[in-house]
């Protein structure tokens, strides 16, 4: 294993990281910068908006499905332009998005919360041709939303209470009964951020505060965790050759003084194979 920095630009907050599969670059954003990056390996590029913005899905290769702060939009990467699709807590300017991700069904999930860190205000919502239904109320940070290979379960958490949670998925992706606690982290202090899913089911969650994503087998035993040079690690994503890279972001705003890495995205060249990045289905 090796990290290595991919990007040196400081992201505020660092989010939001997805392997594009018919692009082959990685994305990510930096929520309060309100920007979005793209790199292939060797050049990076950047978008800017005029609200934050949060996490992505793929829609084709020139679009992605994009959750803003008040909306969840279509984006043309070629001339930059947006096409509203749904608002996403419009009417509530103390809100904004968080932490998402394709499901294996083409639906999209995604977590919204308070600017303030203001507990329960927020609530994790699924998109899901055209349709916006939220599924779970009273959230303070949803975070760690990913899926099992086998296309039957959802993690997500709420980091302000250190709970992951699982719940099963029907045939068409909606929840499939009450979610149930997968993985209490509040004995060890851990504090759990945005997460994927490998090929082979093991779970792996960057640690806010931390410095490291770990990486816990399907039963939730813990198996490994990996250091990175930013306190403040925030999600990882798989893509690259294989799916054998591991894209970490971070961020800057609050890290601890003096701390260089803060902010910067990372790249872990790891021994374990990622799953490929759902494509969202629009209608």
């Amino acid at each position: 294993m090796s990290t290595k920095v991919l990007s040196d630009t400081i992201c505020e907050l660092g989010e939001g990281p997805l392997w594009h599969p018919e692009r082959e670059t990685f994305f990510w954003f930096d929520i309060m910068g309100r920007k979005l990056y793209e790199h292939d390996g060797k050049v990076q590029r950047h978008w800017q908006f005029d609200r934050e913005v949060s996490a992505a899905g793929w829609v084709d290769r020139t679009h992605l499905l994009i959750a803003t702060a008040r909306d969840l939009i279509l984006f043309d990467l070629e001339t930059g332009q947006e096409s509203h699709l749904v608002d996403l807590e419009a009417d509530n300017p103390g809100t904004r998005s968080n932490d998402g991700r394709a499901d294996p069904q083409g639906g999209f999930w995604i977590g919204t919360m308070g600017y303030g860190l203001e507990p329960g205000i927020g609530a994790i919502y699924r998109f899901y041709k055209g349709e916006l239904r939220q599924l779970y109320p009273g959230i303070s940070i949803p975070n760690a939303i990913c899926f099992t290979p086998d296309r039957r379960h959802a993690y997500f958490a709420d980091t302000g209470d250190k709970i992951i949670r699982k719940v099963a998925l029907g045939a068409d992706g909606w929840p499939d009964g009450a979610p149930q606690v997968w993985l209490d982290l509040g004995a060890e202090g851990l504090n759990p951020d945005g997460a994927v899913v490998d090929a082979e089911g093991n779970f792996w969650n960057a640690q806010w505060g931390a410095g490291r994503v770990a990486c816990y087998r399907p039963d939730g035993s813990f198996e490994a965790a990996f250091k990175l040079p930013a306190t403040q690690t925030t999600c990882p994503a798989f893509g690259g050759p294989g799916l054998m890279r591991m894209l970490v972001t971070s961020a800057a705003g609050g890290a601890p003084e003096g701390e260089t890495g803060a902010g910067k995205t990372y790249v872990i060249d790891l021994l374990a194979r990622g799953q490929q990045e759902h494509r969202v289905i629009l209608e």
